[in-house]
């Protein structure tokens, strides 16, 4: 058999695979690298069996005893481990979406801890002693933030785009701008969402120019809504025209169909003082007219994932008899983590408590003077001009100016021995070096990131 041939001849195959040890052997010899009970022991033992065999089909040589128990044991240590792990973002990526967006509040996460350590007052009324309504406190605060009726709290905002639809237009026609017609995120696409929920797109305009004249063409008595998609995770530029909310629930109302607005991000703080393009907040997509506005409970509003549906009392009652909101309804858990994060907007705090304001609203002045803090004493460190972006499909082509610790040489190489500390961190790598832009490091991560820069090789 030639040397570039993919497979060792088949006596060579055969004898790597005698030499391979047993799995009870190899489960007893990884005992002693990690206290495990012995039947995960053993499963750990078999897979890595398993990746052996392949290997030596494919021309490697069989690993030793030693190799396999310490492969093993790490293997059984990682279905035990916490996941996913908590980690330190340095990225300057405000809403990460890889990183689990928004991070929450420390009174939401206090909300968190209290639901989860006993039981919680999830449909119970505690005044009258009787069943209660789910997120009954949760869609209260909605109503008082929003001006809206009603609300609804799900999942995510796919589902609570994917209720609104089937409950207000399936067999029907959906007016869309072309330029609407998008893929928001995760697979996540209009036109795919429109054929689920039984509704039929009819789109309408151009893909850069739609005008109010082009949806008052297309209603016809198939006409079941008009669907108003914000595009909050890219941007058009140039020759570009689109209706504003208010004419658009004017023509819906005029043919007695609701307007639908699925705001994605859906802010309820004007972005605009803190340097930043004006995104519609909910308030606004409401008071412009909209039955149902659509929003996530992470992304701008900071809060853990959820989608909120709030609008007109009658819209809203429609989405929540749905078979499938039970489906998409969130728990306890969500709903306290939600919950908390509104009462810093009720208590006009939002832009100082929580975490994603924080980090807009942060001063360069005070994150070049938090860089140098952190690269005091750390080798090759130095602090540099950056750029941090919001993320998470918010405010596309939005940046804040920031500042990062860069360190010099080590690229991908440093940036794995940072994501192997305690907590990972999570760097940038240009050009080689490694930045570490401070406006997404909580404060509460200072110190252990200040820790893990200086254990690294000098």
């Amino acid at each position: 058999m030639g040397s570039g041939s993919r497979n060792m001849a088949p006596s060579a195959e055969g004898a790597s695979l005698r030499r391979l040890p047993s799995v009870d052997r190899i489960a007893q010899a990884a005992a002693a690298y990690v206290e495990m009970p012995p039947a995960l022991l053993v499963s750990a033992a078999r897979a890595e069996i398993a990746t052996a065999r392949d290997g030596i089909a494919r021309g490697s040589a069989a690993p030793s005893l030693d190799t396999l128990a310490e492969a093993a044991a790490l293997r059984a240590a990682l279905l035990v481990r916490d996941a996913p792990r908590r980690v330190i973002n340095a990225t300057g990526v405000i809403i990460h979406t890889n990183l689990g967006r928004a991070p929450l509040s420390d009174r939401a996460l206090a909300a968190v801890h209290d639901a989860a350590a006993g039981y919680a007052a999830l449909e119970m009324d505690l005044e009258s002693g009787r069943r209660g309504g789910r997120g009954a406190a949760v869609t209260a605060s909605l109503r008082e933030i929003t001006g809206a009726p009603a609300a609804i709290v799900l999942n995510n905002n796919a589902g609570a785009t994917f209720l609104a639809l089937e409950a207000l237009a399936a067999g029907g026609e959906v007016l869309v701008s072309r330029g609407e017609a998008i893929e928001i995120g995760g697979g996540f696409r209009v036109p795919d969402i429109l054929a689920a929920s039984g509704a039929v797109l009819r789109d309408v305009g151009t893909t850069n120019r739609t005008r109010i004249e082009d949806y008052a063409g297309a209603i016809s008595d198939r006409t079941a809504a008009i669907l108003h998609v914000h595009r909050s995770n890219f941007a058009q530029i140039g020759f570009t025209e689109s209706p504003d909310l208010a004419a658009l629930a004017h023509l819906a109302h005029e043919h007695a169909v609701p307007l639908i607005g699925d705001l994605g991000s859906g802010t309820l703080l004007d972005p605009t003082p803190f340097g930043l393009v004006n995104e519609p907040r909910v308030q606004d997509a409401l008071a412009a007219g909209c039955d149902v506005v659509t929003f996530s409970g992470d992304k701008l509003l900071g809060g853990p994932q959820a989608g909120i549906a709030a609008g007109n009392a009658a819209c809203v009652e429609r989405i929540a008899r749905r078979p499938l909101a039970r489906a998409l309804r969130c728990d306890a858990l969500t709903l306290a983590a939600l919950q908390a994060t509104l009462a810093h907007y009720l208590l006009g705090e939002a832009e100082t408590s929580v975490p994603v304001w924080q980090m807009i609203a942060a001063r360069p002045d005070a994150l070049r003077a938090r860089a140098r803090r952190l690269a005091r004493g750390v080798g090759d460190a130095g602090v540099e001009a950056s750029e941090s972006a919001v993320g998470g499909g918010s405010l596309p082509g939005q940046v804040l100016p920031s500042f990062a610790v860069r360190i010099a040489g080590g690229g991908q190489s440093l940036a794995a021995r940072l994501r192997r500390a305690d907590p990972p961190v999570i760097a940038r790598v240009r050009d080689d070096d490694v930045w570490l832009d401070v406006r997404t490091v909580l404060p509460r991560d200072e110190r252990p990131l200040r820790r893990a820069l200086l254990d690294l090789p000098r």
